[in-house]
């Protein structure tokens, strides 16, 4: 299938439904058409969640029985290329419908001249990232608004302490300067926010920058809880409304 396929097994709940969530930086000729197009095959595979799609790519979160996902998942990677993916379990149906938007952008920042697919940071594995945001030279920014930083972090992370993800911009902008000559490692939920941060922030002139690959998700499949430097829950957008460390969801 294409995509992304996480590696090791997932330890992030247990359960009957299976979701992904799943995003992609690449350029979509006719955003209406392939919204039409998804729209009609996800619903036929009886599966829900949100698909975003934009000039920019895909972005969204779906669930349902194994195979009808992975076939679903097959449609939405043939809109913008391989998917990158984060997948997961869970007890209780974690969306009530499907629902596939046209958006400007698959994650809104507002800064049109911002491409990832053509520019973005180095991408970090979860297995090297505790080695990367413990270097002296390193500055660990999580780039999620403050509602969801509130709830869980790793230790030592700058919060911008942002609204939404827009206001993103005007806080880089305003804090480049103190951080110039030192390594700038990003994370957010799935990968999406952090990855075209790290875009902005090259495009605004920095020049070691790095993000988190598949985001916090996968750090929580991957890095064993003795070794992991993540603090508290993380936030999801879906009924689970966060998830923690491996062993189950959060309790918010």
């Amino acid at each position: 299938m294409p995509g992304l396929p996480p590696r090791g097994h997932p330890r992030i709940g247990a359960g009957m439904f299976h979701v992904a969530a799943f995003y992609r930086f690449g350029p979509v000729a006719e955003p209406p058409a392939e919204r039409e197009r998804l729209a009609h095959r996800l619903g036929a595979l009886g599966l829900t969640g949100t698909v975003i799609v934009a000039h920019e790519g895909v972005n969204g979160t779906l669930a349902g029985p194994r195979d009808a996902l992975s076939q679903g998942l097959e449609a939405v990677a043939a809109v913008a290329g391989p998917l990158r993916l984060n997948r997961s379990r869970a007890e209780a149906a974690p969306f009530g419908r499907l629902k596939v938007k046209l958006r400007p952008e698959i994650v809104t920042m507002g800064e049109p001249g911002v491409a990832p697919a053509r520019l973005t940071g180095t991408h970090v594995a979860p297995q090297d990232w505790n080695a990367l945001i413990a270097a002296p030279d390193v500055v660990v920014i999580d780039t999620r608004n403050a509602h969801e930083v509130a709830m869980g972090s790793f230790a030592g992370a700058v919060d911008p302490g942002i609204a939404r993800f827009s206001d993103f911009p005007a806080w880089w902008r305003a804090n480049a300067p103190r951080l110039a000559g030192r390594r700038v490692a990003m994370f957010c939920t799935g990968g999406i926010r952090c990855e075209k941060a790290t875009a902005l922030a090259l495009q605004e002139g920095a020049s070691k920058v790095f993000h988190l690959e598949g985001g916090i998700l996968r750090y929580l499949a991957e890095v064993a809880p003795e070794e992991s430097l993540w603090r508290g829950a993380c936030f999801v957008f879906d009924e689970r409304v966060t998830v923690g460390p491996p062993g189950g969801e959060g309790a918010e």
